[in-house]
């Protein structure tokens, strides 16, 4: 990846960039490590994105086509009965007025059709067919949807089941994507237990487990092993973890914990051996504001992203969703995530100068509310939210206001 005007890890940047530019820079490297395209079978695109913009291969519809079960006819009724015509097959041309053929719905419309009667407008006898057809056209016209060479679908949109049938109806065999990009979860902290109760000062491990499933939500696959660690407080336990974590060929690690300054946060001495780079060093923002990002050289002449999470859970979260998805839209070739909006049921207080991510619900009326349990330490609030609202700096949100909404990402990915 080509590296970013950034200063190296070793030195102290000032602290306290905004949300926004948090934001706007984590997008930045993640286009600067935008992943390469591949072509691909139909088959194996779905959750990728388009690299180039889809375009139809040919007329959708390709001919004309019925859109009922009845009978084509030519001229004024009643009409001679000719044939049928099924889809899948060639229609021979209606020659003169007063015929007829019958047409199953999808069928290619002959040639010399002046109106398709429906089966249920039209009485059969014999081989003679009488009916009064609809004033509306009951077929579907060749490139009616779509002309040979137009845009279908734009590059940089997320490759869907419905964007893979558009495609195979279009013409298409392969697509031209970009992968999903690759994670990877670090996870530090001494005082973490894997398994069974906390006891004896140790708490359980709450974003090892969870990390995965968030960042499938947002659109990344994991490597094998998908968390590394927990690993313990010390510089070379933290140096081992982040050389694992590279090895696995993540375009992005996520790590939990370390962030601070304190006695035991050796995450920054780690980045420092390796010769990272820090392009975001603490936002301006309440809960999460020890987050950081930073680029890992490869060892090949490129780069890693590293998104630096705090070790409190809801705080790591609400880091999670401001830093990563800008990063993966990025290395996907897809457009800065826009925040959708929402309205408040309920105040909400701002956090002086920095941004108030604020846990928040969503009630029967569709309106966000402060959830309870919100502490950046707790879990039980965010188990129950809908996502963030966003609270712009030296702002207080009153009931009814509209604010931005970072969404937890609730839908399996």
């Amino acid at each position: 990846m080509p590296e970013l005007a950034a200063a190296p890890a070793r030195q102290q940047q000032p602290a306290g960039y905004s949300w926004t530019a948090a934001r706007m820079t984590s997008y930045r490297a993640g286009t600067a490590a935008m992943r390469p395209e591949v072509t691909l079978p139909l088959s194996e695109c779905d959750g990728g994105t388009l690299a180039a913009d889809l375009l139809a291969d040919c007329d959708l519809p390709p001919f004309p086509a019925s859109a009922v079960d009845g009978y084509a006819v030519r001229g004024a009724g009643p009409w001679r009965l000719a044939g049928r015509v099924l889809a899948g097959q060639t229609a021979a041309p209606l020659s003169r007025d007063g015929s007829a053929v019958e047409i199953a719905t999808g069928a290619m419309v002959p040639a010399g059709t002046t109106a398709v009667l429906r089966s249920e407008d039209s009485v059969v006898a014999g081989s003679e067919v009488r009916g009064n057809p609809r004033p509306r056209r009951e077929w579907r016209e060749a490139g009616e949807e779509a002309r040979r060479g137009e845009v279908l679908v734009p590059g940089g949109t997320a490759v869907t089941p419905a964007v893979i049938g558009l495609a195979a109806a279009g013409g298409h065999d392969a697509l031209r994507v970009r992968h999903r990009p690759r994670a990877v979860v670090v996870v530090l902290g001494a005082e973490l237990l894997t398994a069974g109760r906390p006891a004896s000062g140790r708490i359980r491990d709450a974003l090892g487990p969870q990390l995965p499933a968030w960042l499938r939500r947002l659109g990344a696959t994991m490597t094998d092993p998908a968390v590394i660690g927990p690993a313990s407080d010390t510089p070379d336990a933290c140096l081992t973890a982040l050389r694992q974590a590279r090895a696995t060929g993540a375009d992005i690690i996520v790590t939990t914990g370390g962030t601070m300054r304190g006695p035991v946060d050796e995450l920054r001495g780690a980045l420092s051996e390796l010769g990272a780079s820090y392009l975001v060093d603490t936002v301006q923002a309440r809960p999460g504001a020890p987050m950081l990002l930073a680029t890992l050289a490869d060892g090949a002449g490129g780069s890693t992203l590293l998104a630096g999470l705090p070790g409190n859970p809801q705080a790591a979260i609400a880091a999670l969703l401001t830093l990563v998805p800008p990063a993966l839209a990025g290395l996907t070739g897809r457009g800065l995530p826009e925040l959708p909006a929402i309205e408040l049921g309920a105040p909400i207080s701002g956090r002086g100068a920095r941004t108030h991510l604020a846990l928040i619900t969503r009630g029967q009326d569709g309106r966000g509310y402060p959830a309870a349990h919100a502490g950046s330490a707790m879990l039980r609030g965010l188990a129950q939210a809908a996502g963030f609202a966003v609270i712009a700096p030296r702002q207080n949100a009153d009931s009814g206001a509209t604010v931005p909404f970072m969404p937890l990402p609730l839908s399996a990915g």
